[in-house]
């Protein structure tokens, strides 16, 4: 930095960074030390998977922008969440709360008044409530079925006043809850791409088989056939390369544009795939991932992939541009 007006703003931003990073080791050294801490987590996790309705998340201000982000993690994660403004449900929207619901509750003071016609349609209907606060001892966390207590840790802001790491703890807190559900419900990559269809997170989640090419696309030849064929298979199917099968229709080898260039001779259309081909193939099974491809394409430098089934039979065929296409990178 070559200006006192630049390193000052250089070192606010590392002292922000370090203070953030202060109050995530606080929050994991009290999680490891107190079990109080500990066992409303485990407590809220039960108490959330039990409910046969859906989380409802509520907060006022930083807390209700966080809270919007909990509901949203969740509810992509197999937890059915949404977000209720306090004082859109004090104008009708607790008619959107069943008492199948649960109510997850933020308020850094848990003392925030907007927060009360909430806590009352609660307690009336017995909606039970998990509350994210910093004070046991508040108003909100006396009235939660389970009270998870944040540790009291220092704002980046230098007047201690701009919620900034409390915000950064309850985000944290949410984002464990959110997972722990998802761990304890057994919630697969083929469950999160339902919620995910679209963008670069959907492409990641895409499988195999459905961008491999099938039926007659699939360059294919049985041993013993000529090389001639193989070479007619080979730019005929534009792939670049051919399977061969056995007489059960296993893929035993395959025969690249790298194998005709290392067998390149005058007679090597008299030849047979059987002496040209490689013993090796490699293969994937329909159901990985696109992405799981991708890497095992990088990983043993080759471009294209055979689909097979669980005796070895080629079910379909996929090239990397295939995977470029669809956005997986």
């Amino acid at each position: 930095m070559t200006s006192p007006k630049e390193r000052a703003v250089a070192e606010s931003i590392g002292r922000s960074i370090a203070t953030a990073v202060d109050g995530i080791n606080a929050l994991a050294a009290c999680f490891a030390a107190d079990q109080v801490l500990a066992r409303s987590l485990v407590d809220a996790v039960e108490l959330i998977a039990r409910r046969n309705g859906r989380v409802v998340v509520s907060g006022v201000g930083k807390s209700g922008h966080i809270g919007r982000k909990i509901a949203a993690t969740m509810a992509s994660t197999g937890t059915s969440a949404y977000f209720v403004h306090p004082t859109e449900a004090s104008h009708g929207d607790l008619g959107m709360i069943t008492s199948e619901d649960l109510l997850i509750l933020l308020s850094w003071s848990g003392e925030t008044v907007e927060l009360g016609n909430m806590l009352t349609y609660a307690k009336r209907f017995n909606v039970p409530i998990v509350s994210v606060t910093s004070n046991s001892e508040s108003l909100l966390a006396r009235n939660s079925s389970v009270a998870i207590t944040l540790p009291k840790v220092q704002e980046a802001c230098p007047h201690g006043l701009a919620p900034t790491t409390s915000a950064m703890l309850q985000l944290a807190v949410g984002d464990a809850l959110a997972i722990a559900l998802l761990e304890r419900r057994g919630f697969s990559a083929q469950d999160f791409k339902t919620f995910h269809p679209g963008g670069k997170l959907g492409s990641q989640l895409l499988l195999v088989q459905e961008l491999a090419h099938t039926g007659e696309a699939i360059p294919l030849l049985p041993l013993g056939s000529p090389m001639g064929d193989a070479v007619i298979q080979m730019s005929s199917k534009g792939f670049g390369v051919v399977g061969i099968t056995d007489e059960a229709g296993k893929l035993v080898g395959v025969i690249t544009d790298g194998d005709l260039r290392r067998h390149m001779s005058h007679d090597l259309l008299l030849e047979t795939v059987d002496t040209v081909m490689s013993h090796h193939p490699r293969v994937i099974k329909g159901s990985a991932l696109a992405s799981a491809a991708m890497e095992f394409m990088q990983a043993q430098k080759v471009t294209v992939l055979f689909l097979v089934d669980d005796l070895g039979v080629p079910r379909g065929i996929l090239n990397v541009h295939d995977l470029l296409r669809a956005g997986v990178a």
